[in-house]
């Protein structure tokens, strides 16, 4: 006779996801901790406490958190330090912190607490931002001019900052250059992202080391103008394998894999939703969200028909798992498991909403 539960084996090999919290992240609708990289154990992120501030925090693997706050930090709601997006495995961290005046800027974060600020010449009020940092220390970046158009910046290590726009970019109104965010970056100096055209539709671009731009179009993305369709880009492992995705004329979400050698394998998660804002990777009310080791392995989460968020992790091969965080909501709209970023050894870390929208981070740890 056939059994229909998982064998004691099966059993030990399944990944058991812990939760955790800020000790000073507040508890209502909105608010809490997420977490968004990961480096061996270590995480970081930033939490939202009661009054409406943003923190930074770093996670040890024995759970200790630390918080941190960019000097210079506003100190109201919506402030502070509001985006914490990258990690070296030094634990260099890099983000955006917001002033007083509502005005962004980059930050690094040395592994001993200092830290430094910088400013694209030519950011307007929304300023400059920190996106995600190579082991090398290089920093990609993203900066606003003073019209709202978005262009990409690289910061060395020796504090330059370079300025770049992907050819086709757009410079009209929030048109542009948007680097990725977390795994925007390689080991080699190649980093990825998307532009919005004139026409406000979306195609990925991979930027070589050298300056060299390749764009990057699922040949099944929409292109319908002023629609926001198009192909997006989530991030680059230091073999040169891509993930991404793109939105149909449907404004149903799929994910991609492009090889080093530009073939493209489309990826949609079983029990994805297949409606409007629903599907793998969707992210239509966020930024795109999704992380690859040098496996080729990836995470990210996908939208199903009631609108709720669940995780998945993708093998090179093509082995998809699907997850949920414990606590995670089901009941309403924008709930659920979002997965963030994945380290080599296939631990990946990101939070969910629960039924009380109330926000908390998580640990996967890699699968034996």
């Amino acid at each position: 006779m056939l059994g229909l539960g998982l064998s004691a084996s099966a059993q030990k090999r399944r990944p058991t996801i812990s939760t955790f919290d800020a000790p000073w992240a507040g508890t209502g609708a909105g608010q809490g901790t997420f977490a968004y990289v990961i480096q061996e154990e270590w995480i970081a992120g930033n939490y939202i406490d009661a009054n409406g501030v943003y923190h930074g925090f770093l996670r040890a693997p024995d759970g200790t958190i630390t918080k941190f706050d960019v000097p210079g930090q506003g100190k109201g709601a919506g402030q502070g330090t509001v985006e914490v997006k990258g990690m070296t495995p030094a634990r260099e961290i890099v983000g955006t912190m917001y002033d007083a005046n509502n005005v962004g800027h980059g930050f690094l974060r040395t592994p001993h607490g200092k830290f430094t600020t910088f400013d694209a010449l030519g950011a307007g009020t929304q300023g400059t931002g920190g996106l995600s940092e190579n082991p090398a220390g290089l920093i990609l970046g993203i900066y606003f001019d003073a019209n709202y158009v978005y262009h990409g910046l690289l910061r060395a290590p020796d504090g330059t900052l370079t300025p770049f726009d992907a050819p086709d970019a757009g410079t009209g109104y929030y048109q542009g250059t948007f680097p990725a965010n977390l795994s925007g970056i390689n080991p080699e100096g190649a980093s990825v992202g998307e532009i919005t055209d004139a026409n406000y539709v979306s195609h990925g671009y991979l930027r070589a080391p050298d300056g060299t731009f390749t764009e990057i179009d699922d040949p099944n993305a929409g292109t319908g103008a002023d629609s926001g369709q198009g192909t997006l880009i989530l991030g680059i492992n230091p073999a040169g394998w891509i993930s991404g995705l793109y939105i149909d004329v449907n404004y149903v979400f799929h994910g991609f894999m492009r090889a080093p050698g530009g073939t493209i394998t489309e990826i949609d998660v079983p029990g994805a939703g297949t409606g409007t804002y629903q599907g793998t990777n969707a992210c239509w009310f966020i930024p795109a969200w999704g992380g690859i080791n040098p496996a080729g392995t990836i995470t990210g989460f996908y939208v199903d028909e009631n609108y709720v968020y669940h995780g998945y992790v993708r093998t090179l091969e093509g082995k998809i798992t699907t997850f949920d965080a414990p606590g995670a909501g089901s009941t309403a709209a924008w709930q659920g498991t979002q997965p963030m970023t994945i380290n080599p050894e296939g631990a990946i870390t990101g939070y969910y909403t629960d039924a009380n929208n109330v926000v908390h981070g998580f640990l996967r740890p890699a699968m034996p």
